[in-house]
């Protein structure tokens, strides 16, 4: 275009022209894009500087998605902590119910190895004593006199018979085994106070003994042992996306971007295990053994509710910090658009200005021309 000429207010009118068009372009584009930073070449030290800010608050918008994940997992762990609270809870009121029942339904069996053969014995007696337990004095006395010529069958069935008129003796019955067992009233206890004759004495000693059993306490026992095994399986079951709180895994929760800000939430063994509770001894026939039980459940109780503390206390610490990077994220975003957004408003004012200006740089154009063309009239 350099081979054109053009008359100065000509030359003059154009550029202002062109100015006015390259200031519209910008505005337009800041309209457009709603930034009045959109690049380096618009202001290098802004565009930088929110690039740095917006990148902090990308990373930190990630570890958001971490926090809110470990949340869940200590929640899960949470919720785990409070149903095998009540399942231990259930296990101390069967526990307590069990010791309750220490004299109730209590039967005192017991066995006897009396001779094998009776038939060659001379008339002789033997004596059994019915105690109540504890006590020392017996309560009653029951007799025997064998005559001599019986057979086995026979005498079995006399000294069956001899057992059974005395109140406190439930049942009398020879096993397989030849024993004579004898169940006696809750509360009492019998035993062989004295013999006389092979056929009466106790063969083998090591057979004799009393043995207590309270159905009750059995059933009991076994409801026991089964929540404890519910205890185990939602142990197992209380763990998020891999991790289990419960089983001794442990979760790392990252705070800020370079990783120099974290909380690591050491997990526990929460089984039956773990929480050192036993199954049920004996059957729960020996009050000692429902005590020690008792202990156990009691002292579970107290490591759970400790345990439910330390899990409450690492949640309120990342549900905090997980506030605070929302917050956080908020502020370095808001930080970044001071530096690179556009007043819409201010550019809304400026575009019409430069319509206007445009306009009227036109017309001064058209003005300018008028004297060229006046040459035209010439000819």
């Amino acid at each position: 275009m350099s081979d054109i000429s053009l008359t100065a207010s000509m030359r003059s009118n154009l550029l202002s022209l062109q100015n006015t068009q390259s200031l519209m372009d910008m505005t337009q584009e800041r309209l457009s894009t709603g930034k009045k930073v959109n690049s380096a070449i618009d202001n290098p030290s802004s565009y930088y500087t929110a690039q740095s800010l917006t990148n902090r608050a990308g990373d930190l918008s990630a570890l958001l998605d971490s926090m809110g994940q470990g949340i869940q997992t200590i929640k899960a762990a949470d919720e785990g902590i409070e149903a095998i609270t009540s399942f231990a809870e259930q296990a101390k009121a069967l526990a307590n119910t069990a010791r309750d029942e220490a004299v109730k339904n209590i039967k005192s069996v017991t066995a006897f190895k009396l001779a094998d053969d009776y038939s060659s014995a001379a008339a002789d007696t033997f004596e059994f004593s019915i105690y109540e337990i504890g006590e020392d004095a017996p309560e009653s006395l029951i007799n025997f006199t064998i005559t001599d010529g019986k057979n086995k069958a026979e005498t079995e069935t006399e000294i069956v018979n001899k057992m059974k008129e005395d109140a406190r003796i439930e049942s009398a019955s020879f096993d397989n085994n030849g024993n004579l067992v004898v169940e006696v009233k809750r509360g009492y206890e019998i035993k062989m106070t004295n013999s006389a004759g092979a056929f009466a004495g106790l063969k083998d000693e090591a057979t004799a003994g009393r043995h207590e059993i309270n159905t009750s306490r059995i059933k009991s026992a076994a409801q026991f042992d089964s929540i404890l095994t519910q205890i185990d399986q939602l142990a197992a079951d209380s763990g998020y996306k891999g991790v289990n709180l419960l089983q001794s895994n442990s979760l790392k929760v990252v705070f800020n971007e370079d990783r120099s800000s974290s909380i690591e939430v050491k997990g526990v063994d929460a089984s039956s295990q773990g929480l050192k509770i036993d199954k049920a001894v004996g059957e729960w026939q020996e009050d000692k053994d429902i005590d020690d039980a008792i202990t156990a459940v009691e002292s579970a109780i107290s490591t759970l509710r400790a345990y439910a503390t330390d899990f409450g206390n690492n949640y309120s610490i990342v549900q905090n910090r997980e506030d605070f990077t929302e917050n956080l994220i908020n502020v370095l975003t808001e930080g970044a658009d001071k530096l690179t957004l556009a007043d819409m408003n201010e550019e809304s004012a400026n575009m019409l200005a430069l319509q206007t200006r445009q306009q009227l740089a036109v017309n001064s154009l058209s003005l300018a021309s008028q004297a060229a063309q006046s040459v035209l009239r010439l000819f």
